[in-house]
């Protein structure tokens, strides 16, 4: 699979179907080696799909920190540009999502069309969860529980007590993602959530034109759904859908990846 070299760094992407240019840009941590990905859905089979790691993760390179929020999106901007696409569409998830507002306010002649999944648009009312609190918690296990139980609000003790088995699965996919102490990876995923505590565009929504799908999940304690209400009330041409499920819906709800495709394609 290739890499670019872009503007700043080094990047490593995939892609996969044809037609109109889709770039899903991922959330905290987010490695295209690890499963499940955004390949694992239909969007590449409506669309030409193009996702890569961000910066300090995955395979690609890590410049030396710290990160901003505006690193981020001029990373989306150069790999777009040496793509050689003049207009894209773009789906940001969670942190991706975060970059997808940034990219769209300072650079909006390149996004075509907006999708922004499980997201907030920062600020002192609006904040995602900080997630960069949960990296003091030195116990795997409280860690886990705890990113568990802000990423679905219905994931208590007594959901615990019946779905054991399940539950265990969830978490050892969560450590696995999220949690390598030691490894390169997370050098860079602490940067990242360095760039995410000063994520912050209020004041800025307004000037996103481009039509706006925003997406959230019922039960979501890290982008809740005042968050989701308040990027739909300030992004002019938007529409907003929320789904049965947390941070994940979009692995929950099957109608969300639909909706997606739906939106895009009209």
């Amino acid at each position: 699979m290739p890499f670019i070299n872009t503007k700043n760094i080094k990047i490593y992407y995939e892609s996969a179907g044809q037609g109109e240019a889709v770039l899903y840009i991922s959330g905290t941590g987010g490695d295209l080696r690890k499963s499940p990905s955004v390949f694992d859905n239909d969007l590449k089979n409506n669309f030409h799909l193009i996702s890569y790691d961000q910066r300090g993760l995955g395979q690609s390179e890590i410049p030396i920190g710290p990160y901003s929020m505006k690193d981020y999106a001029d990373d989306a901007f150069s790999f777009i540009e040496k793509l050689n696409l003049k207009r894209v569409y773009i789906i940001g998830v969670s942190f991706g999502g975060m970059v997808a507002q940034h990219l769209a306010i300072n650079y909006p002649g390149v996004v075509e069309r907006l999708v922004l999944m499980c997201t907030s648009p920062g600020g002192e009312k609006y904040h995602s969860f900080p997630l960069h609190e949960l990296e003091e918690i030195i116990d795997d296990q409280e860690y886990v529980r705890k990113f568990i139980s802000i990423s679905d609000l219905r994931i208590n003790t007594d959901y615990i007590k019946k779905n054991s088995k399940q539950y265990k699965i969830l978490t050892e996919q969560i450590k696995n993602y999220l949690r390598s102490p030691e490894s390169k990876e997370n050098k860079g995923k602490l940067l990242q959530l360095g760039a995410r505590k000063d994520h912050n565009v209020m004041d800025l929504l307004k000037s996103i034109k481009c039509p706006t799908l925003i997406m959230g999940g019922q039960y979501d304690g890290i982008a809740p759904k005042d968050n989701i209400d308040i990027l739909d009330e300030q992004i002019p041409n938007s529409v907003k859908k929320f789904y049965e499920g947390g941070h994940g819906f979009f692995l929950q709800d099957y109608k969300a990846w639909k909706d997606v495709i739906n939106f895009l394609k009209d």
